[in-house]
């Protein structure tokens, strides 16, 4: 009898154990988990009709992988070098689904692309033909003005009267205003012209970066617009999210779109948003990228330079390059037409 008891509390202990440990694994925390990605090489998922497909070396993204965290995760993430935890703030906007955060990172995407196609065809003197409908917003930065009188999927086409084609331009007639001042957007709504009133207040420290500066509050802009290209660019990338790669996705495209092979024979990776204007901008998760690159046996290293900003992309790439000991050399780079004159000046690789 006692030995039937003891073997009967062993199993009930194991099963509550098991229990427990089951309840670990599935019951998700408030936080997210990165950690280094891979870099993946773009020729094989871009195709310029007609273009220069050989190249002697290779452009490549790299990529961060992400989850919702449990508590191992958690304290994986805790123990291991290069891998983060982020609060679920930072990453879903409030009352934002899972499904609206993906649709938003696949919107990001193809803006993302689209302004790489634009600016490797301009630079490469190719036709490009472009009918724009508004800056589309799609998230908020939360207290700030515009989530009082916008609507995720609403368009902007003008400030203050003034017609807006980029980001970059709605923001420059957004500064032109001090803090607190009224600014008229017209907007579209679900087909309905609308004008709206709000004002400029300034960013959290966390989004500027500490720099002191005023704006709507609008969290990842788009710019939404019909693009067509001559001759015909198509990007087939899945399961990735986000604009960080615009910059390598232009280099590449530029690449089929020249005769001379500008990747001289080198493994060249990097990563940063690109614009239409070729300007490059942050990214997140760069010292994770830096490890990718690093694995992949990657030479060169292009990251977004961003000037004498103290936290930049490029100071955290240094750093990581040197605390892991890796040959791949960082070049911190502020627009396309820099990360091109760099490739030109290179030698071919022996």
């Amino acid at each position: 009898m006692v030995i039937e008891h003891k073997k009967k509390s062993k199993l009930r202990m194991r099963w509550i154990v098991l229990s427990i440990l089951l309840l670990l694994h599935f019951y998700q925390l408030p936080f997210y988990y990165t950690q280094p990605g891979e870099a993946k090489t773009l020729a094989p998922v871009i195709d310029v009709e007609g273009g220069f497909k050989e190249e002697n070396g290779s452009f490549m993204l790299t990529t961060v992988k992400m989850g919702k965290a449990n508590a191992y995760f958690y304290a994986w993430a805790h123990l291991s070098d290069y891998r983060e935890i982020i609060p679920e703030e930072q990453i879903v906007g409030p009352e934002e689904t899972d499904e609206e955060y993906f649709h938003r990172q696949a919107m990001m995407m193809a803006s993302s692309q689209e302004a790489a196609k634009m600016i490797a065809y301009e630079r490469a003197n190719k036709n490009i033909s472009i009918d724009y409908h508004g800056i589309m917003v799609s998230s908020f930065i939360e207290g700030m003005p515009a989530e009082k009188v916008l609507q995720p999927g609403d368009r902007i086409t003008s400030v203050n009267g003034v017609a807006v084609t980029s980001i970059e331009q709605l923001n420059e007639e957004v500064a032109e205003n001090d803090n607190g001042e009224d600014i008229l957007l017209t907007i579209t709504r679900e087909g309905e012209t609308l004008e709206v009133i709000t004002t400029t207040a300034p960013f959290p420290k966390e989004v500027s970066g500490g720099d002191e500066r005023i704006g709507l509050g609008i969290l990842y802009p788009v710019v939404d617009r019909t693009v067509s290209f001559s001759p015909d660019v198509t990007i087939d990338v899945s399961k990735i999210g986000g604009p960080s790669a615009g910059l390598m996705f232009s280099l590449e495209i530029y690449n089929q779109l020249v005769k001379e092979d500008i990747t001289k024979g080198y493994q060249i990776a990097g990563t940063g948003t690109i614009n239409e204007e070729g300007n490059v901008g942050r990214i997140g998760g760069v010292e994770q990228k830096v490890v990718a690159a690093h694995k992949a046996s990657v030479d060169y290293f292009f990251v977004p330079k961003e000037g004498a900003r103290e936290d930049s992309n490029y100071k955290e790439a240094l750093r990581t390059a040197e605390e892991i000991g890796t040959k791949t050399k960082v070049i911190g780079v502020e627009t396309f037409d820099e990360a091109l004159e760099f490739l030109q000046e290179l030698p071919p690789k022996q």
